[in-house]
């Protein structure tokens, strides 16, 4: 149940163990490295609530379900305990009546109705003198702490509900079963209290102050300007004063007609409560009456009153001086409240824990590094007063053993020593004034200073601080960036990382000298490997232009032989052989090869060769002068054997050249004259002079013979 009233916000706990250290019964868990409530043994004193510096303890709160009762047509009564009169802003007490009334209570009562009936109970166990000693069961907490810590000290409970009950119950006596009761006071272990099963259903839901006034504000209700609606309380004003300290004891005081013979004393605060449990418990407290709050200052200082603008000691004057200004109004007691059981039965509800052994709390001890008992710091850090009780907490899953902060320092420490004597990199951390803070031992190796010395020193008397200072100027980080330290023979590469919290700068630096030097030698290779190539480039071009040259006068050579010998076989043509020169032979064009189209010009001196030939299977072509996989080969083919032909002549990148050099099949059967035909078959029914050179004899049709 606890745990449902106060709970923790995990995003916002920040492991200062300070609730730990606060919580005098320690219900608060470490779980997981966050704090959590433990329900069956919080007493719900609130003080988690109140010092956590993260402000990560959340409260539940009842105005939503209140506000339901509201809109369901519910009928709602307000019970308002008498810390009011010193935590709301009025000039009547009757403007705060009707200001609740505003909201749309039905009425508003006051707690001390039912604080004057616990005061006559205790009036009548006093007057029994049955008990040892007797403790007020007003504050639900100081009942929780006895039932759950102090099991032996139920007996000495006083066996009444609190006035809180004791109201519920008279005015849903009075009011009917079917009425709302909404408790309104500053404490909030009412919220457990109110739901116990041996007195649940009497109040309904519980509100504090904060609670209030923020629905005031959102009604835009100001209590100073409502109406006066004064309260008709029936119970003596002194009664009124149970929220402060002294006061049941006062309130009982002024209702003894005879001395009791109890010795009668208050105490107040979580500690000073314990510190008389553990007294009563061994046994040197007897025949006293004695008043518990759990709230230092008493109820007008409870969990969700704000200490910083309120003065408990204003409290209580204001309290007093109102209750002197204007006493409750008489009336008379409601005949059905004599039928109401305001006694209540305590139990025992102290939790099992295990408890270890000596040497399971040894071996718990040891996972911190306490081996001895001088090791043993006792100092309170992770929330419990000396290293045992903690250990047996963790042997209880209470808490864990990093909570020890001494150890976990020494760990942290040892490990970041671990880096700074083994890491293989520089790493260095520097302070706002350049004064070196850390600085690992490699460090040794590349800048000469061993680690303790340059701890002394500052940074630029080391290295160029630039890098440095402009990450603590700009509070932004460097990575990946290449420094090169000539002085040092260094090459590195850094990450210079800005520390908020510190206010430092942490650096790595990355040894890749022998990186760039290889770097280096590669690049240098490459450019010995462009020079080279180079140089091949200038001696084969220097080779490809004296070939030229040598082909160049071959192609001439060649072009002259050729033509030459066109001429020759024109002019022996013309002797009659074939056409007994009938006709003059001419030279109109060279044919190339099967399907090839006419070369102009080409067997005309001073135009055979370069820049002229066309590609074919055969033919006279080349890119600077008669070219092609074989030039002109073979010998001058005799009578009924060959022309011009062969297979292998001059060849070359440039001069005469082709597949088949000059050659050509057989001349058409029906050639009447003389010609000169290069390809394959010549033209059917040429009559003009060709020259054919074929690998057939050249003769004249019905002859028998040729050259």
């Amino acid at each position: 149940m606890g745990m449902e009233i106060i709970d923790f916000k995990a995003t916002k706990c920040k492991h200062c163990y300070k609730c730990v250290r606060y919580c005098d019964v320690k219900a608060i868990q470490v779980k997981d490295e966050r704090a959590v409530i433990m329900p069956d043994r919080c007493i719900l004193c609130g003080h988690c609530l109140k010092i956590c510096p993260q402000s990560a303890k959340t409260l539940r709160s009842d105005l939503d379900m209140v506000k339901g009762f509201l809109r369901e047509g519910m009928r709602m009564v307000v019970s308002i305990a008498p810390a009011y009169m010193g935590l709301l802003k009025y000039k009547t007490i009757g403007q705060v009546r009707g200001a609740l009334m505003r909201l749309g209570f039905e009425d508003v009562r006051e707690t001390s109705e039912g604080a004057a009936f616990v005061t006559a109970e205790y009036a009548k166990i006093l007057k029994e003198h049955k008990m040892d000693n007797i403790i007020t069961t007003c504050c639900p907490s100081v009942n929780d702490l006895v039932e759950i810590y102090y099991p032996q000290l139920v007996p000495y409970l006083a066996p009444v509900v609190s006035p809180m009950i004791a109201h519920g119950k008279l005015l849903k006596e009075e009011l009917g079963r079917d009425v709302r009761v909404v408790f309104l006071g500053p404490c909030i272990a009412k919220k457990k209290e109110s739901k116990d099963p041996r007195h649940e259903g009497y109040i309904d839901a519980v509100l504090n102050f904060n609670d209030i006034n923020k629905w005031l504000e959102e009604e835009d209700i100001v209590i100073e300007d409502c109406e006066d609606r004064p309260f008709t309380a029936f119970d003596p004003k002194v009664n009124r004063l149970y929220p402060v300290t002294n006061g049941v004891v006062n309130s009982v005081l002024a209702t003894e007609e005879e001395n009791d013979g109890y010795r009668k004393f208050y105490v107040h605060g979580v500690a000073n409560c314990i510190d008389l449990c553990k007294s009563m418990a061994r046994g040197e407290i007897n025949g006293c009456f004695i008043e518990m709050n759990m709230c230092s200052g008493g109820c007008i200082k409870g969990p969700t009153v704000n200490d910083e603008f309120i003065s408990r000691f204003k409290v209580k004057l204001d309290m007093e001086e109102s209750i002197a200004r204007e006493p409750a109004a008489r009336r008379q007691m409601e005949p059905v409240w004599e039928n109401v059981d305001f006694g209540k039965r305590f139990e025992d509800h102290s939790p099992r824990d295990l408890q270890p052994t000596e040497e399971q709390i040894r071996e718990i001890l040891r996972m911190t590094n306490k081996f001895k008992p001088e090791d043993e710091l006792n100092c309170g850090a992770c929330g419990y007063p000396t290293c045992r009780e903690k250990a047996i907490a963790v042997f209880q899953h209470k808490a864990e053993v990093s909570m020890c902060i001494p150890f976990m320092h020494e760990k942290a420490e040892s490990m970041a020593n671990l880096v700074m004597e083994t890491s293989p990199n520089i790493v260095l951390i520097v302070g706002d004034d350049m004064r070196i803070l850390e600085y690992s031992d490699v460090g040794e190796k590349y800048f000469g200073k061993t680690r303790s010395e340059a701890l002394k020193m500052y940074l630029y008397e080391l290295i160029d601080p630039a890098n440095f200072q402009w990450v603590f100027d700009t509070h932004q980080n460097i990575h990946g960036k290449r420094v090169n330290y000539p002085e040092y023979s260094l090459s590195t590469l850094q990450n210079i990382v800005y520390i908020e919290k510190e206010n430092a700068v942490l650096a790595t630096f990355i040894d890749i000298t022998r990186e760039e030097e290889l770097a280096k030698e590669e690049y240098e290779k490459k450019l010995e490997t462009i020079d080279l190539a180079q140089k091949i480039i200038h001696k084969q071009m220097m080779v490809a232009q004296e070939i030229a040259g040598l082909l160049g006068e071959t192609t001439a050579e060649t072009k002259t032989t050729l033509t030459k010998l066109c001429h020759s076989l024109l002019e022996d043509g013309s002797d009659g052989i074939y056409g007994g020169g009938e006709e003059d032979i001419t030279l109109p064009d060279v044919h190339l090869g099967s399907g090839a189209r006419p070369l102009s010009g080409v067997m005309t001196p001073g135009n055979t060769g370069a820049g002229a030939g066309t590609a074919g299977s055969a033919g006279l072509a080349g890119s600077t002068g008669m070219t092609g996989s074989a030039g002109l080969a073979g010998g001058i083919g005799t009578a009924g054997s060959a022309g011009l032909a062969g297979g292998t002549g001059t060849a070359g990148n440039a001069g005469t050249a082709g597949a088949a050099g000059i050659s050509g099949n057989a001349a058409a059967p029906e050639q009447k004259k003389g010609y000169v035909h290069i390809g394959s078959a010549a033209p059917a029914g040429r009559k003009t002079g060709y020259v054919h050179l074929n690998s057939a004899d050249l003769k004249k049709p019905g002859g028998s013979g040729g050259r």
